[in-house]
C-alpha cells in the first residue's frame, strides 16, 4: 500500500472513530447525566428514559457501536485491500 493510500485508510478509519465516539458521549453522558430530567419524563418498562439510558440503555449503544465499527473497517480493509481474507 501506497503511502497515500495508508494515510486515505488512517484518515478515514479515525473518522469513524471521531463519529462513533460522540455518538458513545451523546448518549452516555448526555441521555445518562445531562437529559436525565427531560428524558425521566418518558416511561419505559416502569422506569423513566433517563434512568434506563444511564443504567442499561448506553450499555446497549456501546455494543452496537461496536457492530457498526467492525462492519465498517471490514468494509474499509476490503476497499484498501487489507482485509484477512486475502
Amino acid at each position: 500500500m501506497s503511502d497515500e493510500a495508508r494515510r486515505r485508510y488512517w484518515r478515514r478509519n479515525l473518522s469513524y472513530l471521531a463519529g462513533l465516539l460522540t455518538v458513545w458521549f451523546v448518549v452516555s453522558y448526555g441521555c445518562g447525566i445531562l437529559f436525565v430530567d427531560q428524558l425521566d419524563r418518558i416511561r419505559l418498562g416502569g422506569f423513566g428514559l433517563g434512568f434506563w439510558f444511564a443504567q442499561q440503555g448506553s450499555i446497549y449503544v456501546f455494543c452496537l457501536l461496536i457492530l457498526i465499527y467492525v462492519r465498517l473497517m471490514n468494509r474499509l480493509d476490503r476497499e484498501f485491500d487489507v482485509d484477512e481474507r486475502g
